[in-house]
């Protein structure tokens, strides 16, 4: 896809604040410290539209990127590693939640995976939550460029083997650092949008 456009838009916290222009969405969900923000600066070919951080549990709203006038991407606060309270994080649950269950635009789900270790419990929990709620999901695994080829294939049936994946479901290998993967992955977006 060519991108003439993209720019933030909104941090949302619930339903009164998600755009309500009728716009498909596409919500990027993964472990904190993955490489959402990264991979959405390489899709968006922008080098800090997403604020990259080194302090795992940055993002902590809805981030609402409009592309093209057309669609959202919907970068999600990440799971897992971030240090944060545990009210916070029952806070983070209950706004996913609500997201996941009622937004009407929500076209698919990228969740980001680690190419280089097997999925996390919090992995297996988000993508079977996301199945649960009848959400598409394109898994991408991150991070491509730290392996060598050959051994892709055999990180790729850890990670479809621990998700327990479903068939229709696609596995997109990707580094955010050369662009490995970026075709393939809007290919796999414009499928849904």
């Amino acid at each position: 896809m060519k991108v003439n456009q993209a720019e933030f838009i909104i941090s949302a916290v619930a339903p009164s604040q998600y755009p309500d222009d009728g716009l498909s969405e596409i919500a990027l969900a993964g472990r904190s410290n993955v490489g959402k923000s990264s991979l959405i600066n390489r899709l968006l070919n922008r080098k800090s539209l997403a604020r990259t951080s080194q302090r795992p549990g940055k993002t902590q709203t809805l981030n609402y990127y409009k592309i093209n006038d057309a669609f959202y991407f919907v970068d999600v606060p990440g799971y897992g590693y971030a240090k944060v309270s545990k009210s916070e994080k029952q806070a983070w649950a209950k706004m996913l939640e609500t997201f996941f269950t009622t937004s009407k635009q929500l076209k698919a789900v990228v969740q980001i995976v680690d190419l280089r270790h097997p999925p996390s419990k919090e992995d297996i929990q988000m993508y079977h939550y996301l199945k649960y709620f009848d959400r598409p999901t394109i898994v991408v695994a991150t991070k491509a460029d730290k392996i060598s080829k050959g051994k892709y294939e055999k990180h790729k049936k850890v990670i479809k083997t621990d998700l327990q994946m479903d068939k229709e479901d696609a596995i997109i290998l990707f580094s955010s650092q050369s662009g490995y993967g970026k075709d393939q992955l809007w290919r796999a977006i414009n499928s849904y949008i």
